[in-house]
């Protein structure tokens, strides 16, 4: 079988090749220059680079080797797409088409123009179903009654959020939101939430868009989110069951549990819904 990766930064695209390679699937990665790592590079059937912008690039390169499925897998940072991005023609004409300047129009937009070329994008996350999060305490500890209390609230935030396509996670306080996650990233929202704790623990919540598929912008958890943690005082992580994945998952857990942290997994709210 063969398909395109389209690789951002992080994990994700490379533990996604590897698994791809146990299977004996043909992948070409098509790695984005700003944000992939070199590692892909020997874990793909053959690896392209291209930039930020270069719509149409992508699309000769998907054509040239007879590819009609794709996966985007890993980050590519909002600030990037919006402020660094010098987009080919193709883009320029989908950028000015937008109503609004957010990754589920930009990335919405790209996804209509691949399927009017005969591409298509698959599920991100088939290849690593056994890295979503599993519903209930995946930790040692489980969340104690004040993190339970900041979850209920944080979940009602970050579910209204991402409603707007402005960011993923909230960081909770005695059942106050310190900071909204925005283009800066999850990591950098919690140190920003740090310096407004005034040394209370704080609660990360995550959560998934309210779409039902899972083709791009998936929730993400790894070794990197549990030092950050620890890093600004968080004790405890929220995330959705069965739609967000925890990257280097034994990994992650482990030191976890070694800094005391509850990670849980909450169904989505669309599964609540009518409740």
């Amino acid at each position: 079988m063969r398909y395109g990766l389209i690789a951002g930064s992080g994990r994700f695209p490379i533990l996604a090749l590897e698994e791809a390679r146990k299977l004996g699937h043909e992948v070409v990665a098509i790695g984005i220059q700003e944000e992939a790592s070199k590692e892909i590079e020997p874990l793909a059937w053959k690896t392209v680079w291209i930039s930020l912008g270069q719509l149409g690039k992508l699309i000769d390169i998907l054509k040239s080797h007879e590819i009609t499925e794709i996966v985007m897998a890993g980050q590519v940072k909002h600030v990037s797409i919006f402020s660094s991005i010098a987009p080919d023609w193709r883009l320029a004409k989908l950028l000015l088409t937008l109503r609004e300047k957010n990754t589920d129009a930009l990335i919405g937009g790209v996804v209509k123009i691949l399927a009017d070329e005969g591409i298509h994008l698959r599920d991100s996350t088939f290849l690593l179903k056994p890295l979503l999060a599993m519903q209930g305490a995946m930790t040692q500890r489980k969340m104690n009654a004040a993190e339970e209390a900041d979850v209920r609230y944080g979940r009602r935030v970050a579910n209204a959020l991402a409603a707007f396509d402005v960011g993923q996670s909230v960081a909770i306080a005695e059942r106050a939101c310190l900071a909204l996650e925005a283009m800066e990233g999850t990591d950098e929202m919690l140190r920003r939430a740090s310096t407004l704790a005034n040394g209370r623990p704080i609660t990360l919540v995550k959560v998934s868009r309210r779409r039902r598929h899972m083709l791009f912008d998936v929730p993400v958890a790894g070794p990197g989110t549990i030092a950050a943690m620890r890093e600004t005082g968080a004790t405890a992580l929220a995330v959705d069951a069965g739609r967000t994945l925890l990257l280097d998952r034994e990994r992650m857990l482990a030191q976890a549990n070694e800094a005391g942290i509850s990670v849980t997994g909450f169904p989505p709210e669309e599964e609540n819904a009518g409740a």
